[in-house]
């Protein structure tokens, strides 16, 4: 009889400090400007135990839970000051004890994640999409971990479909919000109308919101991403929703932030398959990195070479003017263009090296190597300066880098999923890539790498590497590595 257990592998730690809040207040001092710009070039840190690193909840959407195939799991892998730690790990699928439901062939339990402090305990949570139904479960951090599990109430509207969710503090009221979406208007197919719902925090351990408010998107179609940051350094986030219909990508729009949450009306810019928002010119505004749509059309995605465009943040938002496009062309990039590679496929924004200035890490899955390992992967790190985002001292990753582990094989699609966040605490942001197709034991059983961030950059010492033999997790087609949590 299996055990059901939220329990971690435990270690001892030092507890420490950790300021996890998405953005600072604006203020005129200098001072405050610098501590905004310093704030827009982290990403918050998920530290659910609050020990003052960073940690991991690797998704694994394929994993078979209890037989059924495809049910899924969350693999939380806790940092320490010695960097990931994997003997301190916990396991969390719908057959651990605390979490609601139970597991369902092909729910894909844990495809996204969303990690913020929700009840304003100091500890950070986290908030699963549960696959295939409109239900959010959230585990409550705490010293020993994430312990508990409660499902969100649905409340007004009705959520269809798995959820897109997203957390940041649209209100700039200090507490995390989330974000998913409902039916705003249910009438005919022509007539029926989605909209994006906030649910305001702190939350209780109830799962109920401090208050909510929703907007209608006119859209029939759903957003195919959301992302949170704070773009024109007011303190309160910007929602970044992407968007397509059948074949044809949509204008990407971005929702202003204020006292009463989003706004109703959208700045539209450029189609986007995905989005990351970071500061890298260290000006106090977040910056708008977005992977565009070849003709915006997402059928020409998979043959797409792949294309950046940097929106720089203002006073008013994302700039239309002052805009950026880097490629694998671009000076100082590694590599270059090629059909299919998909450069961009996956994006995360955090400071590497601890100048001030966030950087950029790119996935790219379907990278062909030169021994003509096809769609083996990797990953390319940019960074940030006072121009803004570059090709200047750009790095590039695959299995084959020397002290990676592993070796480049054929359909890894190595940065698949790619991480920025600093795990062992050191002031600069470690590089987390996921493998999902990787084979172990047994055919995409899938597998994650962190690699060190440090002044100079990024470093393969001290790398770790785990699949789901490693953490004592289910390992046949798990696909581990799918995701990290946002």
């Amino acid at each position: 009889m299996r055990p059901r257990s939220l329990s971690t592998v435990a270690r001892c730690a030092t507890v420490v400090a950790l300021v996890t809040t998405p953005a600072l207040l604006a203020a005129p001092s200098a001072g405050a400007a610098e501590a905004r710009a310093t704030a827009a070039a982290s990403a918050p840190r998920a530290d659910f135990n609050k020990d003052g690193y960073a940690d991991l909840a690797v998704s694994a959407p394929a994993g078979t839970v209890d037989g059924k195939a495809k049910a899924g799991y969350v693999a939380v892998v806790y940092g320490s000051a010695s960097g990931t730690d994997t003997a301190h790990r916990q396991i969390i699928s719908q057959a651990t004890e605390g979490v609601p439901g139970e597991p369902d062939a092909s729910a894909y339990f844990g495809s996204r994640t969303v990690a913020r402090d929700l009840d304003g305990d100091g500890y950070t949570d986290l908030a699963i999409e549960v696959g295939d139904k409109p239900a959010v479960t959230v585990l409550w951090g705490s010293a020993n971990g994430l312990t508990g599990g409660t499902q969100l109430p649905e409340g007004d509207g009705d959520n269809f479909g798995s959820s897109i969710i997203a957390g940041g503090d649209f209100n700039g009221d200090g507490h995390a919000d989330l974000v998913d979406q409902v039916i705003v208007n249910k009438g005919s197919d022509l007539d029926e109308r989605t909209g994006l719902r906030v649910r305001f925090g702190p939350f209780n351990r109830a799962g109920e919101a401090a208050g909510s408010a929703t907007v209608d998107t006119n859209k029939i179609d759903r957003p195919t991403s959301l992302t949170a940051g704070d773009l024109n350094g007011d303190g309160k986030d910007e929602l970044v929703s992407t968007h397509a219909f059948e074949e044809m990508s949509e204008a990407t729009l971005v929702w202003k932030g204020g006292t009463d949450g989003l706004g109703k009306t959208p700045t539209r810019l450029t189609d986007a398959a995905t989005t990351a928002i970071g500061d890298v010119d260290k000006d106090g505004y977040g910056d708008l990195i977005v992977r565009t749509v070849p003709d915006n059309v997402v059928e020409e995605l998979p043959y797409d070479h792949g294309t950046l465009k940097v929106f720089y943040g203002t006073a008013s938002g994302p700039s239309t003017t002052r805009t950026k496009t880097i490629d694998q062309n671009t000076a100082g990039v590694p590599g270059v263009n090629e059909d299919g590679d998909q450069f961009g496929y996956s994006l995360s924004a955090d400071d590497v090296n601890g100048d001030g200035y966030a950087d950029v890490a790119v996935g790219i899955p379907y990278e062909d190597l030169e021994a003509g390992q096809k769609d083996a992967g990797s990953v390319v790190q940019l960074y940030g300066g006072s121009g803004g985002l570059s090709g200047t001292g750009a790095q590039a990753f695959t299995q084959d880098t020397a002290g990676v582990p592993g070796v480049a094989e054929a359909g890894d699609r190595f940065g698949a999923a790619v991480r920025l966040t600093d795990t062992n605490g050191d002031g600069a942001a470690d590089l987390a890539a996921g493998a999902p197709d990787e084979d172990g034991a047994h055919a995409t059983s899938g597998a994650a790498w962190v690699l060190r961030g440090k002044a100079a950059g990024l470093t393969t010492d001290g790398v770790v590497s785990f699949g789901p033999d490693t953490l004592g997790a289910p390992e046949a087609g798990a696909a581990l590595g799918a995701g990290f949590s946002r």
